[in-house]
């Protein structure tokens, strides 16, 4: 993991990173049509919250369980438990002020992201990129925390819905994010070439700015760890 949320300086680094991100992916997502500011952030429109649908994704989810434990090999069932499961994490278990998910919630991602990986493991033809736009904020710095994988379900989008600049432009940052440079560049540069060529800069000066944020959120919570700042330690 990139970061330990334990203790308010932590919480803080991540706030900073998440709060960038959010403005890069998030705007790139919603005005690509492949999610929306819901109550997970960046995923797709659920369709709302409250009692209803809580009670709704929990039945499907204890049915989806039942249904991949009768035949482990249900690829769709597992995709629809996986993307379940998610969303029932974003109703029971998303702080909207702090743009993280709760520790109820987080244990609901944890399983949301175990049903993905069982679901990729069956090697499907083409995975489903609308759940992989679930996975993508579910394995985000305000759920699991885990930029590689959220990397590569964002790379699922890309490979389900086709190369955009936006998608790109968030490949590179979540990419960087997980400390692939290499990784990182390669994807800018496939933005920068699906840019019109009058935006390029405002695009590569973007990518800067996510990066630099990223860079001072790291060296912030080094420089924590080293000082032992209270709450840091366990």
């Amino acid at each position: 993991m990139l970061f330990d949320l334990r203790g308010k300086g932590r919480r803080r680094t991540v706030k900073i990173v998440y709060g960038g991100l959010a403005l890069l992916l998030g705007l790139g997502l919603v005005a690509f049509g492949i999610g929306g500011a819901t109550s997970g952030g960046l995923v797709d429109a659920i369709g709302g919250s409250g009692g209803s649908n809580t009670s709704a994704y929990s039945d499907q989810a204890k049915a989806l369980a039942k249904q991949v434990a009768a035949d482990p090999t249900d690829q769709q069932a597992w995709a629809a438990l996986a993307k379940a499961q998610v969303q029932q994490a974003s109703i029971i278990g998303y702080d909207q002020t702090t743009q993280t998910f709760t520790a109820a919630g987080k244990a609901e991602l944890a399983k949301g992201a175990a049903s993905w990986q069982k679901y990729l493991a069956l090697d499907p033809k083409k995975p489903d990129d609308r759940v992989a736009s679930l996975m993508i904020n579910a394995y985000g710095p305000g759920g699991l925390n885990d930029p590689v994988k959220s990397a590569a379900a964002l790379k699922v989008v890309i490979d389900g819905r086709g190369p955009s600049a936006a998608l790109y432009s968030q490949l590179a940052v979540l990419t960087y994010l997980a400390g692939n440079k290499r990784e990182s560049d390669i994807a800018e540069q496939r933005a920068l070439e699906l840019t019109p060529a009058n935006k390029r800069k405002l695009v590569k000066a973007q990518l800067a700015t996510q990066r630099t944020q990223i860079d001072s959120a790291k060296a912030q919570a080094a420089q924590q760890q080293s000082q032992g700042a209270p709450g840091l330690g366990g």
